[in-house]
């Protein structure tokens, strides 16, 4: 099976920066779109930053110019830089990707991670 595992949450005050990490193991033969979500308490899981097709990636307005996406295929790790952080961007945030799994033939299968809970302090 797969899992994702995401680190680099925490605790920053406002304006601050953090880099989440989400790390991919298991049977991968080859990870395709990429996804970062998030869900602040009360409100509905929205996504924050994607990769739609290799070498391009989506952003949420909220966020845009602050966050940066990137990956490694080669390690199956992706990242989320963000950086001017504002109370606002506090929430758990979750990593998601479409996974091609050893013996699971050409689809992609939809994995998510556990999240990794980060707070901005004004």
């Amino acid at each position: 099976q797969v899992q994702l595992v995401e680190s680099g949450g925490g605790l920053v005050q406002w304006g601050g920066s953090l880099r989440l990490s989400c790390a991919a193991s298991g049977s991968i033969l080859s990870i395709g779109t990429i996804n970062w979500y998030r869900q602040a308490p009360g409100k509905q899981r929205e996504g924050v930053a994607g990769d739609t097709s290799r070498g391009r990636s989506s952003d949420a307005d909220s966020v845009k110019g602050r966050f940066t996406f990137s990956r490694d295929d080669a390690k199956n790790s992706f990242y989320l830089q963000k950086n001017s952080l504002k109370p606002e961007d506090t929430a758990v945030y979750y990593c998601n990707a479409g996974v091609q799994v050893a013996g699971g033939g050409p689809r992609k299968y939809d994995y998510w991670g556990q999240g990794t809970q980060v707070t901005v302090s004004s």
